[in-house]
């Protein structure tokens, strides 16, 4: 391929790059795991679901090129230990796709305070030290980077079907964005994070009435769910050599179900 077709491509610049996915057992996380590895990086792949990352990891072009790491990001004092031994592994870190997170839709009225902690713990929590974590790396290594994080298309409109302290979790995801992609900008580390709306993926359809899943569907002008590759394929744009001046952005990934 010539250096001028290199550049056409979505993923321009993240040949033989180290890039953390988290979530990637499923869903979005593993639809990332496939698209990074297909744009040439190396990938980590993260997430508490040890088998199912192992299967991710053996799914992708060349596997041993890539990494499987069992962790629960519950445990934000070793993410830092985490990410440095994913970094080492990997040659070193150009990009954090963090899509991890944790939904128990109930009641308002049935929300516990483990309930809330819970989300909060591994939805904002840990991606602050998760962000942190890399950012540092991406410092010290003086070469730039890219750390995209994922929200939800509902910190804009409030919570739907039962997800009250998932999506309080989720809006301070896009205020920590933005915090980060001024902190770490002069360093050249772009933070960005991605907004989808109903992607068809296990946590769409999990406690989810499916009539609720059916309105959704309606509601949405492409009149379908979107598919979790096509919210990967916004992922690695961002960490691409084409998005090099796009940094504290919210991309809103929802087909126009929302529209700001």
């Amino acid at each position: 391929m010539s250096t001028r077709q290199g550049e056409r491509d979505l993923g321009a610049g993240l040949q033989n790059r180290g890039v953390i996915v988290t979530g990637a057992a499923s869903g979005v996380g593993r639809a990332a795991a496939v698209a990074f590895a297909s744009a040439g990086a190396r990938v980590a792949a993260v997430d508490v679901d040890v088998d199912g990352v192992h299967d991710s990891v053996a799914a992708l072009e060349e596997p041993e090129r890539h990494l499987a790491v069992g962790f629960d990001l519950i445990h934000t004092e070793d993410i830092a230990e985490m990410v440095a031994g994913a970094t080492k592994a990997l040659g070193g870190l150009w990009a954090l796709v963090h899509v991890a997170a944790v939904l128990k839709r109930q009641p308002l009225q049935d929300v516990t305070e483990a309930d809330w902690d819970l989300q909060l713990d591994v939805n904002l929590k840990a991606t602050f030290f998760l962000d942190r974590a890399a950012g540092e790396t991406m410092i010290a290594a003086g070469r730039g980077g890219r750390i995209i994080n994922f929200t939800s298309g509902s910190f804009l409109i409030g919570p739907m079907s039962g997800s009250d302290a998932y999506v309080a979790s989720k809006g301070g995801v896009v205020s920590m964005t933005r915090g980060f992609a001024r902190a770490y900008g002069p360093n050249g580390i772009l933070v960005n994070a991605i907004s989808p709306g109903q992607i068809d993926t296990p946590m769409q359809h999990t406690d989810n009435p499916a009539e609720v899943v059916a309105a959704g569907i309606t509601a949405c002008p492409l009149g379908r769910m979107g598919r979790p590759e096509e919210v990967a394929a916004v992922a690695v744009f961002l960490a691409s050599n084409h998005a090099s001046f796009v940094n504290g952005a919210t991309i809103n990934v929802s087909g126009g179900s929302i529209m700001y």
